[in-house]
């Protein structure tokens, strides 16, 4: 290629799955990743907001994720996500719960509700004291039963993925999408010999060698260059606010400390102060007695 295309960068990645013409790889990757939950596998797909080559180089706040359903009306969300920051589990939560309702109109009865699953790809790691690179999240109770089988959250660590041999489809997937800025076309490794991944690469040839395509890849680049720019000096100024909350709190603890030792100190010096008024009173009192 004529330039190296990371597939993780927001515009390749949904031209990868969410373009009409890779409708076929859309589904692939649905049935490689879920294929432990679904009854039977996915043959057909709509994208409910597909790819579009303009939007991203005109709007910097494009949507990024993808949205389809199954012939059995079953929903879908994938995304992936560059940063981490920490309100994002909540913001994951949400997305899902709020495609999840969007499917009720007013007085429309709970029975409709279909199966959502959300699939999200993170390039940074949000379960920091976790070494599993893939978890799902559904409603169970303390033993593990399941509230109502009714989709759930898959979240992929992708720096955590780390197996040494492709064995599966959705290892394979994950692989391309971690690696596949690395990737020869010329010289593929052997994982990456079928024809999903061939026509994956199609994708990222296209973004390398047309203008517009790469003019767009560069744009996007750019912008999340800035993104994680800002969320750093965000994560600094957190940082230095903590920082500067616990000097407060240790400077709070001392003056507190050095209050304390100066109240014992004057009540001390008060006790010392009385014992020896009683003592001068004492010395009086038998200096009077003998006299007398």
């Amino acid at each position: 290629m004529k330039h190296q295309i990371d597939p993780k960068i927001d515009c390749v990645f949904k031209a990868l799955l969410g373009a009409e013409e890779n409708r076929n790889l859309l589904i692939h990757f649905l049935n490689a990743l879920l294929k432990a939950e679904l009854p039977q596998p996915i043959t057909q797909v709509e994208i409910l907001n597909p790819y579009n080559a303009k939007e991203f180089v005109s709007d910097k706040l494009s949507i990024v994720d993808i949205k389809a359903r199954d012939d059995k009306q079953q929903l879908y969300q994938i995304e992936i996500q560059l940063l981490n920051y920490p309100s994002l589990p909540a913001r994951i939560l949400y997305n899902w719960a709020d495609i999840y309702t969007q499917q009720l109109q007013s007085g429309q009865d709970y029975g409709l509700l279909k199966p959502t699953y959300t699939i999200w790809l993170l390039a940074e790691n949000v379960l920091k004291n976790d070494s599993v690179y893939l978890h799902n999240y559904k409603l169970r109770d303390e033993s593990g039963a399941q509230l109502h089988e009714h989709g759930g959250i898959w979240l992929v660590e992708l720096n955590k993925f780390n197996i040494p041999e492709v064995e599966t489809e959705d290892q394979r997937w994950l692989k391309f999408f971690k690696d596949g800025e690395s990737l020869d076309d010329a010289a593929l490794p052997n994982w990456m010999n079928t024809l999903e991944m061939r026509q994956a690469m199609t994708t990222l040839r296209l973004f390398s060698e047309k203008e517009r395509q790469y003019f767009q890849y560069q744009a996007r680049q750019e912008y999340l260059r800035e993104q994680r720019a800002i969320q750093q000096a965000l994560d600094d100024g957190m940082l230095a606010m903590q920082n500067l909350s616990q000097l407060k709190q240790t400077l709070e603890t001392t003056s507190a400390a050095l209050l304390q030792e100066r109240l014992e100190k004057q009540s001390a010096v008060k006790k010392a102060e009385q014992v020896e008024a009683e003592l001068a009173q004492l010395k009086q009192l038998l200096a009077s007695k003998h006299l007398n």
